[in-house]
């Protein structure tokens, strides 16, 4: 399962990399992927959705806790990458 998800994260990185156009020169450097955050947001999605069906779960709102601020950041990025204020890490 890791092996496949990898190669989809590398997927993701290969398709997005190659649709950007060049970043700012003064554009700064995001830590991880797109494929990475996005591999990271399934996890969570899927943690959630599991302490959701778990109704003992006292974790329950630490999880959608976590997946909301990670979708938030996803936005963000998205649209720093969008406007060139920020590039990702093997990107143009």
């Amino acid at each position: 399962m890791d092996h496949q998800r990898a190669q989809w994260v590398a997927e993701i990185n290969r398709c997005v990399t190659g649709s950007l156009p060049p970043a700012h020169g003064a554009a700064r450097v995001h830590t991880e992927t797109l494929g990475a955050v996005i591999d990271r947001l399934a996890q969570f999605t899927a943690a959630a959705v599991a302490a959701l069906a778990d109704s003992t779960d006292r974790h329950l709102g630490d999880a959608w806790e976590r997946l909301a601020e990670l979708a938030i950041g996803y936005e963000d990025l998205v649209s720093e990458v969008q406007s060139g204020r920020r590039r990702l890490p093997g990107g143009p």
